[in-house]
């Protein structure tokens, strides 16, 4: 409980800070209030179930927040070519500068997957990624078939996630800026038939009710807790670019779900693969 309400005191004491205007939360607010947010959803879900990312299986959420900074990072190359939003008000200081970057992005897929969590055992569904650590007996837990196995196979679902990837960097930049739904919905038509074939967790439809409201529920509180912030991003997205919620114009929500799910087939096929690879190097 005493994690539940540090975790909420971070939150408002946070925003509260930003609009008063006051440092460090005015200019930091992204950061620290996830912070606090994935601190609250994590003892909130160990309290309902007897396990957690950072209580359960602490090696393995620190390894969670190192890989969220690369992972977001794809998606800032994307948007060299996308130029669907930009920064301001961030510190002068190169490394300081450079420290924000990683310390927001490190945040972004443990609060998705602490979101999915926590809308797990509100719904009283089973964990929606699986931890090793986390299972008993240090097993991860049935793997079922992926749900794109039913519906075409990956013969059908992995040339499509290729070309809607590619699409943006083969057309002109004028059209490019109208392609960020392919690049929200590409990885995962790409990996999750992948992953299947890794032997790794797909997506099932309780991941994908779990993920998806996770995706909602951090969707609104980016923008929201990005919209008073002095170091904040902006949309120039060229549709609908007037009627706005926060920053961001109406039509960008509907790709918070579809992002949830990439974060967790991206996820779940980088570790694949260094378990695969680990595997390898101990034989």
């Amino acid at each position: 409980m005493t994690l539940i309400i540090a975790g909420i005191v971070i939150m408002v004491v946070s925003e509260a800070g930003t609009l008063a205007g006051i440092e460090p939360f005015a200019s930091w607010n992204t950061p620290i209030a996830w912070t606090g947010f994935i601190v609250f959803a994590d003892a909130f879900v160990y309290r309902a179930r007897g396990n957690s990312w950072i209580r359960s299986a602490p090696h393995e959420f620190v390894w969670l927040a190192l890989a969220s900074i690369p992972l977001w990072v794809v998606f800032e190359g994307f948007n060299l070519v996308l130029d669907n939003w930009y920064y301001s008000g961030l510190p002068r200081n190169f490394w300081l500068r450079q420290f924000g970057y990683a310390w927001s992005f490190a945040t972004i897929t443990p609060a998705i997957f602490e979101a999915a969590e926590l809308f797990a055992v509100l719904r009283g569904a089973t964990p929606t990624v699986e931890s090793p650590a986390r299972s008993r007996g240090g097993k991860p837990g049935q793997r079922g078939p992926s749900e794109f196995d039913r519906l075409g196979g990956a013969v059908l679902w992995i040339p499509l996630g290729l070309i809607m990837l590619i699409a943006p960097f083969v057309v002109s930049s004028d059209v490019a800026r109208y392609l960020a739904a392919p690049v929200w919905l590409g990885f995962i038509f790409l990996l999750d038939p992948i992953n299947a074939r890794l032997g790794a967790e797909t997506l099932s439809r309780e991941r994908v009710i779990n993920l998806s409201l996770s995706g909602v529920l951090c969707g609104v509180l980016w923008e929201f807790w990005n919209y008073w912030a002095r170091a904040k991003w902006h949309y120039t997205v060229p549709i609908m670019e007037r009627l706005k919620i926060f920053e961001m114009p109406l039509p960008g929500y509907l790709g918070f779900p579809a992002f949830a799910l990439e974060c967790f087939t991206m996820y779940v096929f980088v570790r694949a693969m260094f378990t695969k690879l680990g595997r390898t190097i101990a034989l």
